[in-house]
């Protein structure tokens, strides 16, 4: 048996699909026994886990992780399970073991290593466990050899979503995951392509999937959405591709298949491509359901979207907020603030370009991270941004410290280059505007709450006074724990 573990990531009314998970079960659906235990769903993954050991011959537990909360549940079950049953081979895949092999392998719980797309990687791997083909062979992998070395059997091709079968989703109570959302009552997620084509600086995607992206067929996705709605009653959908907009052509052709199933949607798209789309193909959109896009804005100076290798501009940035109301769709316009080289006047000027938005489109949603850079694939060892080096952990452990864990969330990089009065400053501005506006997303805020968070803020934003928000992060806890609790399983 092969144990396929999605570690807990979330809380359980925001649990989702586990594509990852669901993607690797359908390379075996029909040629592997197997088992998918998800620590979303699960009260004991751990035990669980030890308990399909105990009752199995298992050769292979598969751990599929993001960075954060969900690598650190990776890391506490692998632990146990190599401390319990050290005769079980542990594998790790997913995202953190993409960008950060080295640390994942570094780990004694840790066997192999698959780096990016990991289908076919799971499948030879388990040949080569079997003794049917030699372990150097398997693309992808990274192991250590009977005398602990590294060792590392390089890139695999990436494939796009059509050559490999549907997720089994009969393996899983799919009704558990479709919870309710700003989108709808019971909103399922889909992945309908893999990879990015380009080349932001500060983004890890092409260290875990390379700078190409392949795209599912219209037909395909239709007939997978057409399932999730008929067999389960999924009415929205959030997709999780990095740029579910990439040519016109395409979004068209799916937009106008997906139409009559009158799904409300999100989805993440680029600020250029999609300034250039016509005003039919923007119709085309909102007639499928689509509800929200999310796009990457990064910065609102040019100077640092260049550094970034982020290929847009801010005037295109505002072109979708005026496009984008002139539909009826919410733009989410994420930035991440404190460019290393001269963080201040990246502050001041983005600050400013985000107020510009709320001028032209009251409607979007505003997402403000810290500047929080991601090994890049053509560097080693630590990171250059600008004159500052970032040195990253060299262990799941190290990741776990509340240091590093800060770093994964956001919550406090801790940037050498960004002095404290700046980074109270995108916080604090932060904090205002998302008391200006209430994100719509949060289904559980009541209309009183969103309400007195505006006339409370109203007068910090006009008169841009932002330093010392205290009432506003009162009222936030005031209103979070009036908020009605939903957390049963």
């Amino acid at each position: 048996m092969i144990i396929l573990y999605h570690p807990r990531a979330t809380r359980p009314r925001n649990r989702r699909l586990p594509l990852a998970i669901l993607a690797l079960a359908a390379a075996l659906e029909g040629k592997e026994e197997y088992e998918i235990v998800d620590g979303n769903l699960e009260e004991d993954a751990t035990g669980r886990i030890l308990e399909l050991i105990a009752q199995n011959r298992v050769q292979l537990l598969g751990v599929s992780a993001m960075p954060g909360p969900q690598m650190v549940a990776a890391m506490e079950t692998s632990r146990e399970v190599r401390r319990l049953r050290p005769e079980v081979p542990i594998c790790w895949g997913g995202y953190f073991a993409s960008i950060y092999p080295d640390a994942a392998l570094n780990a004694r719980y840790v066997d192999y290593v698959v780096r990016g797309q990991g289908e076919d990687t799971l499948v030879e791997l388990l040949q080569a466990l079997r003794g049917e083909r030699p372990l150097d062979s398997v693309k992808g992998l990274l192991y250590k050899d009977l005398f602990g070395l590294r060792r590392d059997n390089g890139e695999r091709p990436m494939k796009g979503p059509d050559e490999f079968p549907w997720s089994p989703f009969h393996r899983l109570p799919v009704e558990k995951y479709l919870r309710p959302s700003f989108f709808g009552k019971r909103t399922a997620v889909h992945h309908a392509s893999i990879g990015c084509p380009f080349n932001c600086s500060f983004c890890g995607v092409h260290a875990a999937y390379g700078n190409k992206e392949k795209f599912e067929s219209p037909e395909r996705t239709v007939a997978i959405l057409t399932h999730l709605v008929e067999a389960y009653g999924a009415d929205s959908v959030q997709f999780y591709d990095m740029n579910f907009f990439l040519r016109e052509d395409h979004a068209r052709e799916l937009c106008d298949r997906m139409a009559h199933l009158n799904l409300r949607w999100w989805c993440e798209a680029r600020v250029d491509i999609m300034s250039r789309y016509s005003d039919e193909t923007f119709a085309a959109i909102k007639r499928a359901g689509c509800t929200m896009i999310f796009f990457g804005a990064e910065s609102g100076s040019d100077w640092v979207l260049e550094e970034m290798q982020k290929g847009i501009t801010t005037e295109q940035t505002l072109d979708i907020a005026r496009r984008t109301r002139q539909f009826g769709i919410i733009p989410e316009f994420s930035f991440v603030i404190g460019n290393p080289n001269d963080p201040d006047r990246d502050t001041r000027e983005t600050l400013r370009f985000i107020r510009k938005i709320k001028r032209i489109n009251p409607h979007s949603e505003i997402i403000i991270q810290h500047y929080t850079p991601t090994p890049q694939t053509h560097k080693a060892g630590g990171e250059m941004y600008g004159k500052i080096e970032v040195a990253f952990p060299d262990t799941p452990a190290g990741w776990a410290s509340p240091e590093w864990m800060n770093y994964t969330l956001r919550i406090d990089t801790s940037a050498p280059w960004l002095k404290q009065k700046t980074k109270r400053l995108i916080d604090n501005f932060e904090t205002v505007v998302a008391s200006r506006w209430p994100t719509v997303q949060d289904i559980r805020a009541s209309r009183w709450s969103r309400t007195f968070l505006k006339l409370l803020s109203a007068w910090r934003y006009r008169f841009h006074v932002y330093s010392f928000p205290i009432e506003l992060h009162w009222a936030n806890q005031l209103i979070a724990l009036r908020k009605p609790k939903r957390e049963s399983l």
